[in-house]
This record gives C-alpha cells, sequence and structure tokens, in this order.
C-alpha cells in the first residue's frame, strides 16, 4: 500500500473534501466539465476549488459531499450562511459609493493651482464620464462578488471604435489561464487565454467546441503602419521607440478533433476556425496598437510569495459552515419531536377498522381523546434539552464563524446591541473587521490604478477627442468608508483644525464628504464656500463704505451749521451710544 499523498498549495484548505483530494484530475467525478482533455491539469485544483466554493454559495455543499460518499448529506439543511457571509464582507468592502479619483485635481480649485492640477482634473473629469457610460459601479460590484467568493475575478478592457471608447467586461475566472514565463521576473504575464467551451446545438447544426481569446506579447512585424521596421512610438511615451506589441487571437476548435495531449496552450492551430471582428478582420494574431495586455487579474487576499491567486473570504470557515448545516440539520429532527411528541400508551382502548378488524393507528393532534384503562398510562418523549443544547451549538458556530472569518459578529449584526458598553467597544469589536477590509482594499489598491492607466492609453491609441499624447495619469478608485463615522465628531474637529490653520480648506472638505456628509464633489464645494466667503466680503465692505460715507456727510453739515455744531452733534451722538435701548426710563 502506497503512501497517501499530501499537497500543500494554495487550495490546501479544501484538502478535506474528497472530490478535491482525489488522486489524477481532482473534481472531475463531481465537475465532469474539469474532465475534458483540453483542459490543462496543472490548473484543475483551483478550477475544481471554485466549483466548491460555488456550491456553497448556492446552497449545493450537501450535494457536492453526496459525491464524496456521505449519502446523508443530501437532507442537510443549508439556509444561505455562505452566501450571507459573502454578501456581508463585499458590502463592507465596496462601502456607499466608488469614486474615480485622479492625483491632483482635488487642487485645480485652488487660488494658486499646482502645476499640472487643472490637466489632472480635466483627466478626472473625462474617466468619471467614462465610468458612467461602462456602469464602472456595476461591473465593479460584479467583479469584487466574483472575488469575494471565489478568490479571483477578471476585467478585461477593448477599444470599441463605434462607441470611441474603451469598453469594460468582467470574466468568471474559471476562463483565466494565465501562462507565465519562469525565466521572467515581471509581475504581469506576458500572455494571457481566455477559455471555455461551448455545448452543442443541434437546432443550429453545431457540434461542441472550444473557444479561445488570446493577448500575447511579441514583437512588432516588420513594415507596420508608420513605414517603421520593427519599431513604434505610443502616445503616452512620446519620444520613445518600441518593439512590443499586443496581439488578440479568436478562435475555435471542435472537441472532436482534439487529441489526448492537445491541451490549452497547445491546441493545433491547423484545426482552428479563426472569429472575425466587427469589420470583418479575421482574428488571427491581430495587432491592437498597444504595449500591455488588457486583461486584470483581481486577486481578493494578498497572494503569497511565488503565488497569483487570492484567497475566498469563505476558505478559514468552510467546515465550521458544514458543521453548521449538520447541527441546523439535527435541530430540524428535533424540533420536530419537541412539536410532535413520540408518546407511549399503557392499558390504552384502541379503535378498531371495521373493514379489517385491526387497530388503528392514533394520531397526535390537537383534541384528540384516547381512553385509557384503570391501569392506563401514556408516556411522553421529552427532547427539549437537546433541542435547546442544539440552538446553542448553533450560536456558538455562529460565533466561531464570524471571529475566523474576520467579518466578526458586530460586522454580521448578529452582535447584541446591549451588550455593547460603549462606542469605543463598538470600535474595538470591529477591529478584525476593519483589518480585513484594509488587507482587501490594499490587495485591490494597485489594479485598480492599472485598469485606469489602461482606460487612458486606449483613449490615446485610439485617438479619441481630447486625449492628447502624452504620460498617464495616476488615477485610483476611491472607496466610501466602510462602517459609520461619527460625524459630529469629525465637524467638530475640521472646525478647530481649518480655524486653527492647520488644515487647507480642501481638506477639510475632503474628511467631511469621507465621514458622510452629503457633498457631491469637493472642489465643487470649496469652490462654492470661497465665492459664498467672498460675496459676504465685498457686503461687509460695502456696508462699511456707506457708514464711511454717511460719516462724513454727517461731518460736513456740521462744519457749515458753525464751529460748536459739531461738537455738540458729537456729544450728542456719545449721550446716546451710553442710552440703554428700550430701558423704559
Amino acid at each position: 500500500m502506497g503512501l497517501r499523498q499530501l499537497v500543500i498549495d494554495a487550495w490546501s484548505w479544501l484538502n478535506y473534501k474528497p472530490v478535491v483530494a482525489e488522486a489524477g484530475r481532482p473534481g472531475s467525478r463531481a465537475f465532469p466539465e474539469l474532465a475534458k482533455t483540453w483542459m490543462p491539469s496543472h490548473e484543475l485544483r483551483r478550477l475544481a476549488a471554485y466549483k466548491v466554493l460555488a456550491s456553497y454559495d448556492n446552497n449545493q455543499a450537501g450535494q457536492l459531499a453526496a459525491f464524496g460518499g456521505d449519502e446523508s448529506a443530501l437532507e442537510r439543511r443549508e439556509l444561505g450562511d455562505a452566501a450571507n457571509l459573502v454578501d456581508t464582507a463585499l458590502g463592507y468592502l465596496l462601502g456607499s459609493e466608488q469614486k474615480v479619483s485622479v492625483e491632483g485635481a482635488e487642487h485645480a480649485d485652488e487660488q494658486t493651482p499646482t502645476p499640472g492640477a487643472a490637466e489632472a482634473a480635466a483627466v478626472q473629469k473625462r474617466l468619471r464620464a467614462w465610468a458612467d457610460k461602462e456602469l464602472l459601479t456595476f461591473r465593479v460590484q460584479q467583479a469584487e462578488r466574483a472575488a469575494v467568493l471565489l478568490g479571483d475575478s477578471v476585467m478585461v478592457l477593448a477599444w470599441n471604435p463605434d462607441k470611441q471608447r474603451p469598453t469594460l467586461r468582467v470574466y468568471d475566472p474559471g476562463f483565466f489561464f494565465p501562462q507565465w514565463d519562469d525565466d521572467a521576473d515581471d509581475d504581469f504575464p506576458t500572455r494571457v487565454h481566455l477559455a471555455w467551451e461551448l455545448p452543442a446545438d443541434d437546432d443550429a447544426g453545431l457540434k461542441a467546441r472550444v473557444r479561445r481569446v488570446t493577448y500575447e506579447l511579441g514583437p512588432i512585424s516588420e513594415g507596420d503602419e508608420e513605414g517603421l521596421a520593427g519599431a513604434r512610438t505610443y502616445p503616452w511615451e512620446p519620444g520613445r521607440a518600441s518593439n512590443v506589441t499586443c496581439y488578440l487571437t479568436d478562435a475555435e476548435w471542435l472537441l472532436e478533433d482534439l487529441k489526448n495531449g492537445e491541451t490549452l496552450d497547445r491546441l493545433p492551430m491547423s484545426k482552428a476556425s479563426f472569429r472575425l471582428g466587427a469589420d470583418g478582420t479575421e482574428l488571427n494574431r491581430l495587432d491592437l496598437l498597444i504595449d500591455f495586455v488588457p486583461v486584470v487579474h483581481i486577486a481578493n487576499t494578498i497572494p503569497d510569495g511565488g503565488e497569483h491567486w487570492g484567497r475566498s473570504v469563505l476558505a478559514r470557515v468552510l467546515q465550521a459552515l458544514d458543521e453548521l448545516a449538520a447541527t441546523d440539520s439535527d435541530g430540524s429532527a428535533a424540533s420536530a419531536t419537541t412539536g410532535t411528541p413520540i408518546i407511549g400508551l399503557a392499558g390504552a382502548r384502541l379503535p378498531v377498522d371495521r373493514a379489517t378488524g385491526r387497530p388503528q393507528e392514533l394520531e397526535v393532534k390537537a383534541g384528540a381523546v384516547w381512553q385509557l384503562g384503570e391501569t392506563g398510562r401514556m408516556d411522553a418523549l421529552d427532547t427539549s434539552p437537546q433541542l435547546a443544547e442544539l440552538r446553542a451549538r448553533v450560536d456558538h458556530l455562529l460565533e466561531r464563524i464570524a471571529s475566523n472569518s474576520r467579518v466578526t459578529a458586530a460586522g454580521l449584526g448578529t452582535l447584541d446591541a446591549t451588550e455593547v458598553p460603549s462606542g469605543y467597544a463598538l470600535k474595538l469589536a470591529l477591529g478584525p473587521l476593519d483589518a480585513l477590509i484594509g488587507m482587501m482594499r490594499l490587495a485591490r489598491e494597485h489594479k485598480y490604478r492599472l485598469l485606469f492607466k489602461m482606460v487612458q492609453r486606449l483613449y490615446q491609441a485610439g485617438r479619441a477627442e481630447g486625449w492628447t499624447a502624452g504620460e498617464t495619469l495616476p488615477a485610483r478608485l476611491a472607496w466610501a468608508p466602510h462602517t459609520p463615522t461619527d460625524r459630529g465628531a469629525v465637524l467638530e474637529e475640521v472646525v478647530k483644525a481649518y480655524g486653527a490653520g492647520v488644515l487647507s480648506l480642501e481638506t477639510a472638505v475632503t474628511m467631511l464628504l469621507e465621514a458622510g456628509y452629503p457633498i457631491k464633489d469637493a472642489s465643487q464645494e470649496v469652490e462654492r464656500i470661497r465665492a459664498k466667503a467672498q460675496q459676504e466680503a465685498e457686503v461687509r465692505m460695502a456696508e462699511a463704505a456707506a457708514r464711511r460715507g454717511r460719516d462724513e456727510d454727517e461731518e460736513d453739515q456740521a462744519d457749515d451749521a458753525g464751529p460748536g455744531a459739531g461738537e455738540e452733534r458729537k456729544s450728542v451722538k456719545r449721550e446716546s451710544e451710553r442710552e440703554p435701548v428700550g430701558s423704559g426710563r
């Protein structure tokens, strides 16, 4: 008997599942789509992990366990705890809103704007207009739910000449197959496949096939459109010639034409059927006129050294979710015997069925009357203590899940408000959640910066109106606070700091915006505040000038009346200033 194989990798937390831990092709027995010969063997554990996590999200973990031999798992009750955990973590990650922010744009409305601030504000305005047209908030939620649930998500950009803007699409991470070069030190793959299987369609006469979309960086072909031999100057790097471009290939293969060993990265090009673009161009190594792969992979967590994949928010608590479902099932069975108990009768006169002559089975229901003899006795099996114990265990498992997932009981909303003595205690209770969201947002920070850099460069490559050649400005996705903020405390802090001159008006307004005050745009709010302050200053200056004019007129009239009249008028004025108004005397 050979030794059992122990695998330790990014998906080791799923080794307790027989469908993933099986030798050969893991998950292929439970998921037939993973048994296809074109599937790369080194990707099967990742793809099987995605399938397992999706089953928990859809309350199908019991069906999955039945494939591993646990037939009783089919009766397991699943009440959406896994999906609730995912949606709760997603809600805290996204916050109330997300905005595109370009560095330096907030200084464009200052009295002395910093160099480049006006350009940054213009780019920010155009990026936000693109985000509205491409439904960026919707796309981000699509991508982030997949990342929180599965650990990974994929966004793909493409230039649309009809719309004259880049389009953004979200793909299932199970379709994403990056090709890493072991000898390269690059952080990003130079070749990426997006591949999935298309089922047969008998009505349309189509056979089962595999579609593969490939983005690949390679040297520029000789004699390009600029007439340069293997060199090109990109608008985002003026003055620098590059010999690298990105090629797009979109092709299909019939499954029946593929043989063993012809995996995804070895599909025979001689049997490929290439798709056509919107203009009729064959998508076979089409030059996209860019020097980057327009694919962004988002990981839910910061990958370990040497790894590229993220970890699901469910990863550490899957076994606890299994225990919770089993305990719920036991509790349901116990509640049935508690509500309708098992009753033992002794000395009872049972009614007889006239047709068969056999005693009829007694039914426990309201209003039932049973006749007992002199020595008759009725005993009921009390299972309420067991039911109470099971309910206590459910609460214990929920607390364990909240703690180990770092979403916390306060974050899940299961914490009793009477158990929180103060707001500071609540902040401490939310500490693990703050750390979790901070880590998740940090893992995405660079990827969204990369996304907006690609958007700008696609606009430049497409020669869109308003997008001139030059360096790409750094832009990021700004997240709203994930937990409620004490707005009164923030307002008091801002007023004191701004009044003392230790904060600028822009920083003060930004703090109020982040605290949840209904400010749509910080720069516009600053402009309105300054305009109102200038208007009030002009009114005060006009009033002061009017008072000075009246005083001068009075002095001139006094001088005309005689030398003593002016002094008398001043004396009367001083006496009237000392006299209390409305004194009644």
